[in-house]
């Protein structure tokens, strides 16, 4: 079973209701877990950055724009996924 599909496996056991980020499959990192709350999917903003920039020819700016307005910025109540912001990482 890849990460992925565990990652998949174990957040639709723990929280069935958690929403996922659409097109974002292979910046799924993992699972956000905080006492009395709903587990939440995990993504990393700079996958996704990558992802765009990659696939949907867009510049490293157009991608980070698009994404904060589109995926970032868009609640869909408690259960919306959460976006690490790993951009810092020093050995990226």
């Amino acid at each position: 079973m890849t990460a992925h599909n565990e990652v998949l496996e174990v957040l639709s056991e723990e929280n069935p209701e958690a929403l996922l980020a659409d097109g974002f499959e292979h910046a799924l990192v993992g699972i956000a877990r905080r006492a009395g709350q709903p587990a939440l999917a995990v993504y990393s903003i700079s996958r996704a950055i990558n992802h765009l920039v990659i696939k949907g020819g867009l510049t490293h700016e157009g991608a980070e724009e698009y994404l904060e307005f589109n995926s970032i910025g868009a609640w869909n109540g408690p259960h919306s996924p959460i976006w690490l912001d790993d951009r810092y990482e020093e050995d990226r």
